[in-house]
Order: C-alpha cells, then sequence, then structure tokens
C-alpha cells in the first residue's frame, strides 16, 4: 500500500515525480504486500517512497531531462524532512564515525535541470535522509561503474530525446543486519527507462555490497553481535531481468518487465525473496559497454 502523505500541498516546484515525464505512462512502483505502507514523498522532478518501518526508502522515482541538466556545483547539507517523524527516518547518528557513506538513491545532478529556481530547489533537495541510503564508502571501480550508468544511458539515447526515468532503491531485506538499530541492505536497485526507436524500454541493474568472505554470514552476525558496521565487501555491479528486481523487491513494475532490453536467461527466476539467481541470468559488468541494449524480449 502506498499511502500518499497527509497534507499533498506542496511549495513551488515540488510537483516530485511525473509518470508521464517519458510519454508513456511510467507509474510510481508500489508495494504487491498490501501489509507493507509507503510514504510518498514529492520533491523537486522526484519523489522518495520512505518505507517507515525500514526508515529507508523503499524506491524512489526521477525523471532526467539530460537536455536541459546543469553542472551545478555541489552544495548542500543532509537534513531530516519535517513532513516525516524522526523516528521514521535516519538521520546522521547512523554515519558518524564510521565508514558508510550516506549514498544518494537519486543521483544529486539527475533532477538538475529547468530554471535556475528549479535547479537549485532540486539540488538541495537530494539532500534529504530519505534520499539516503548507507553504503560502503570505499571507492572502486564498482562504484564508479554503479554511479556513471545514468550518464552512460543518456549518451546513448543522445539521439532519441535524451530523457530516462530512474527508479531506484535498496533491497531491504528482513535478514539485513543491523547496526545502531537500522537494518543496513546489503545490495541496492536500478531500473532505467526511455524511449528507444519510438517505444518504451527499460533496462535493470543490482549493485552488490555483500561481503565477499569465506563465512559471511558469520561475519555479518559477530559484527551485529558487537553492535559493529557490517564488513561490506567490493561492489559488485549486474544487468539484470527487470522482473527479477521486482521480485526481490516485492515491488511493482508497471509495464518495464514487458519492455526489458535483456534478453530472456536461460535460468529460472529465484523462487524466494533473497534467493541467489542462476549463474547465467544474472550479467556481470565490468564496464558500462558491457551493457545490453536490446532488442527487447
Amino acid at each position: 500500500m502506498t499511502s500518499p502523505f497527509p497534507d499533498p500541498a506542496q511549495p513551488d516546484g515540488q510537483a516530485g515525480y511525473d509518470p508521464a515525464f517519458l510519454g508513456p505512462i511510467v507509474p510510481l512502483p508500489h508495494p504487491t504486500d498490501p501489509d507493507i505502507a509507503l510514504v510518498t514523498l514529492p520533491y523537486t522532478h522526484f519523489t522518495v517512497l520512505l518505507r517507515p518501518d525500514r526508515r529507508l526508502a523503499a524506491a524512489t522515482a526521477v525523471g532526467i531531462d539530460g537536455g536541459r541538466l546543469v553542472d551545478l556545483k555541489r552544495e548542500g547539507q543532509w537534513r531530516l524532512d519535517p513532513r516525516v517523524p524522526e523516528a521514521q527516518q535516519v538521520g546522521e547518528a547512523l554515519y558518524a564515525d564510521n565508514d558508510f557513506d550516506r549514498g544518494h538513491l537519486v543521483r544529486r545532478l539527475d533532477p538538475v535541470w529547468g530554471d535556475d529556481a528549479e535547479v537549485r530547489a532540486a539540488n538541495a533537495d537530494t539532500f534529504h535522509f530519505t534520499n539516503a541510503a548507507p553504503q560502503h564508502a570505499a571507492f572502486n571501480q564498482g562504484k564508479q561503474l554503479w554511479a556513471g550508468l545514468e550518464d552512460f544511458l543518456l549518451t546513448h539515447a543522445a539521439t532519441f530525446d535524451r530523457k530516462l526515468v530512474v527508479l531506484t532503491g535498496p533491497v531491504l531485506r528482513p535478514a539485513d543486519p543491523v547496526y545502531r538499530k537500522v537494518r543496513i541492505p546489503l545490495a541496492f536497485w536500478k531500473v532505467v527507462a526511455f524511449l528507444q526507436d519510438g517505444a518504451l524500454a527499460a533496462t535493470a541493474y543490482v549493485l552488490d555490497q555483500s561481503p565477499d568472505l569465506p563465512n559471511a554470514s558469520a561475519a555479518l552476525a559477530a559484527a551485529e553481535a558487537a553492535d559493529q558496521p557490517p564488513p561490506l565487501g567490493a561492489y559488485r555491479t549486474f544487468q539484470v531481468p527487470v522482473s527479477d528486481v521486482a521480485d526481490i523487491t516485492a515491488l511493482d513494475l508497471g509495464p518495464l518487465p514487458a519492455v526489458d532490453l535483456l534478453p530472456a536467461p536461460p535460468s529460472p527466476a529465484p523462487t524466494t525473496p533473497g534467493a541467489e539467481p542462476g549463474p547465467d541470468r544474472w550479467r556481470p559488468l565490468g564496464r558500462h559497454e558491457d551493457i545490453v541494449l536490446g532488442p527487447p524480449r
């Protein structure tokens, strides 16, 4: 169940994500489990779907107008969203004195387009803690690959209309390790929609920061028992079926699984949330050029 914020009136410019941004409707995701409630928080050019019981976003949605993007200097301070009780959002206490980054879910520059007022409002809006999730601070090739996905796909779309819709969020599993009373997600997902030859198309990706250890489960349990940050591993990025993202997140992604550009994988989908996919189902990415962009299946 996705619940709008009780007072839908927003300041000028905070209309949130537009489902008709591409032309064909790409609706906000919504839970397939009726017992999971989300709170809809519109910002400038993007929307956060907050899951209060986890104090993190379940999903975010942003429309990127590549032809109008502004390369605004990084400026902004992380802050809580006053529309939401503090107990329902993760704040600075989680990130203090450890190796966690406040990972932007909607990238800072993705909604930064339009007139000057929109640009500055969108930049500032991305610094709400509702748009953050804990990510390992180590910068490596995998993280660089993940951070550049939208840029690569915008370049691919340059011969079309240079617009993207990007849905992003953490994979919120019940067994995620606890640190400072917050369950820390071990994976993140991204689904990108755009027009290709005039038709709606989509691709999907997973970033895995699970620890790469001989006995990862024991290491996670030991860290949790000692109230220490989980020993997160190197970033591994995969292109995955859009339908797999819907399965592991328990989110309805509307028309996007049906317009996936990744050819149908031969192995079956995981049968339970969080289960490992077959080895030939998720495509490891070493560089952006490894991404498959058609034809639709």
